[in-house]
């Protein structure tokens, strides 16, 4: 696969500026103090759909051509880019199909119904969700975008970069969650494109620590069972994706759920927002390594806010 370039990320940006919002960052002097360091929180729980998703998708949409469009766009999700495939889609007047994993939350599920996809369920494992979207395709013709493996989708996530480092210039560090990697591919290759000296971290619960092993072990590790309560992060990294951190140097830090509970917390008490178990992994990371980036100048990606308000983590 043909991986991104910071062009590709330009490029995307200028393709979905009509689509997406420019989310808003928040910072905390109590936070601050914690850490040791000057954090930003880049709020994309505020995107629309409630996720960084919608750029990644957005831009994978408006990536095809016409003919290709027609026929529609395929995606197995668990929830967020099930969602964002499905209102990106609607912005260029095109079916979406969705294969969601049973067991999913079901405010997600019920978001990409709202958005208008046509939900098709299967068995929780990644065999299934992809020998599914497999049928999909090859019974409608319809374009398979990955939920992060994709070079398109890559590109949209790390639109958020840009926005970042223009909202809060002099940022020497850039923090983000680590899941199958296509936020972390396409945050990275921005960031490096902008400036090779940013320091990169990613935040990875100790339950689905497939990224933090690859890159120890200077190989992609294989599939595991995750046990962790961030459910946006338990899928295994991305081939692709997994060169691209290690390219591009990242460290990969883990945190344990009951950490990950504690941040989101406060990012309620200090923020005013609630955040998904996954991205409040960012500030579990900075709460648990301080060391890392003491004196530094932060920016920490918050990747979504749909939690389920009746199931709470505490």
């Amino acid at each position: 696969m043909t991986l991104p370039t910071f062009a590709d990320v330009r490029d995307a940006a200028a393709r979905i500026a009509p689509y997406a919002l420019v989310t808003p960052v928040l910072r905390s002097d109590r936070i601050d103090a914690l850490v040791g360091a000057a954090v930003v929180f880049k709020c994309e729980n505020l995107q629309r759909g409630g996720a960084f998703k919608f750029r990644g998708a957005t831009n994978a949409v408006w990536s095809l051509g016409d003919e290709d469009a027609a026929r529609g766009v395929v995606t197995h999700s668990s929830g967020n880019h099930g969602n964002a495939l499905a209102m990106a889609a609607r912005t260029r007047g095109i079916t979406a199909h969705v294969v969601v994993p049973e067991g999913a939350v079901k405010t997600k599920v019920d978001a990409i119904v709202a958005a208008g996809a046509t939900v098709h369920r299967c068995a929780p494992t990644t065999a299934a969700r992809e020998a599914k979207a497999a049928e999909l395709m090859a019974s409608t013709g319809a374009t398979l975008v990955h939920p992060y493996a994709d070079p398109r989708v890559m590109a949209g996530q790390g639109t958020l970069v840009p926005e970042l480092l223009r909202q809060a210039p002099g940022i020497d560090t850039i923090l983000f969650p680590v899941g199958g990697g296509g936020l972390a591919s396409g945050c990275s290759i921005a960031a490096h494109g902008i400036d090779p000296a940013i320091v990169l971290f990613g935040a990875e619960p100790e339950g689905a620590d497939d990224a933090a092993r690859s890159l120890e072990a200077d190989e992609r590790v294989g599939p595991f069972t995750a046990h962790t309560i961030c459910d946006g992060l338990r899928t295994l990294i991305g081939e692709p994706n997994f060169h691209v951190l290690r390219e591009q140097a990242v460290t990969v830090l883990r945190v344990s759920d009951v950490e990950v509970v504690s941040a989101m917390r406060l990012l309620w008490s200090e923020l005013r927002i609630v955040v998904e178990p996954s991205s409040a992994t960012v500030l579990a990371a900075l709460l648990r390594y301080p060391e890392r980036v003491n004196g530094r100048r932060v920016g920490a990606v918050l990747t979504g806010g749909n939690v389920d308000l009746d199931d709470l983590p505490w």
